[in-house]
């Protein structure tokens, strides 16, 4: 089960008062902070400047994986029985991966890295990994709190690999919950949406948050 870290001193406020998908500037990124803000609705990112503080985002049209409606289509579902799914055996090199310099548009930096790989360690950030033939050749992180998986990124290294972890990830999450549990992806995209991605109203979202929270956590994470 996740420890739960010392409360942050930071009070945030209600998203729905932001004018656009940045919703709140400062604060910082430990344990307490952070769990604090997905409560919220909230995530950070960083500004892009060294030095600044973190930015954090609740979206007027957010990006959910509703967990009925994955798209797989006929070629992923013959690579989904090529890879090995593993949980949260190789969390820093997921990290690392989805963290590389030379990915396009790549954000996550070291404050990032350390703040989810502390989270990590307290059992509230996990990693879903596509694995073939020994190697770790796809997959994602997120947060999960209760009924909540806020996805903050995914990498592959063979073609569907990291949909296919998305595959396994929702396998884990569709259990006698299924139906309150949030699968939070920020933003819509439209490589997300060929798999199902929606995008929902910030305020929709803000609503179904509570209940989500409330939900146990998925037997696996439960269990470790």
């Amino acid at each position: 089960m996740p420890v739960e870290p010392p409360p942050t001193p930071w009070q945030f406020g209600d998203p729905r008062t932001a004018e656009d998908d940045l919703a709140a500037i400062g604060a910082d990124l430990e344990p307490g902070t952070v769990l604090a803000a997905y409560r919220r609705g909230l995530f950070p990112m960083p500004s892009g400047h060294r030095g600044d503080p973190p930015y954090w985002f609740s979206p007027v049209r957010r990006g959910v994986l509703p967990l009925s409606g994955l798209r797989v289509s006929r070629s992923l579902r013959r690579s989904v029985r090529e890879f090995e799914i593993r949980i949260d055996t190789a969390f820093a090199e997921v990290l690392a991966a989805c963290a590389a310099p030379s990915r396009p548009q790549g954000w996550i930096d070291r404050d990032i890295r350390d703040a989810y790989t502390e989270l990590h360690e307290l059992g509230w950030v996990h990693s879903v990994e596509a694995w073939r033939d020994g190697r770790l050749v796809g997959g994602l992180y997120g947060v999960a709190i209760g009924g909540l998986f806020a996805g903050e990124s995914m990498f592959h290294r063979e073609r569907d690999a990291s949909k296919v972890a998305l595959v396994g990830l929702v396998d884990l999450l569709s259990d006698e919950y299924a139906d309150r549990r949030v699968l939070d992806v920020q933003w819509r995209t439209e490589h997300l949406a060929s798999l199902g991605v929606v995008e929902v109203d910030r305020a929709a979202y803000l609503d179904a948050l509570p209940d989500a929270l409330a939900v146990p956590l998925p037997a696996t994470w439960r269990a470790g």
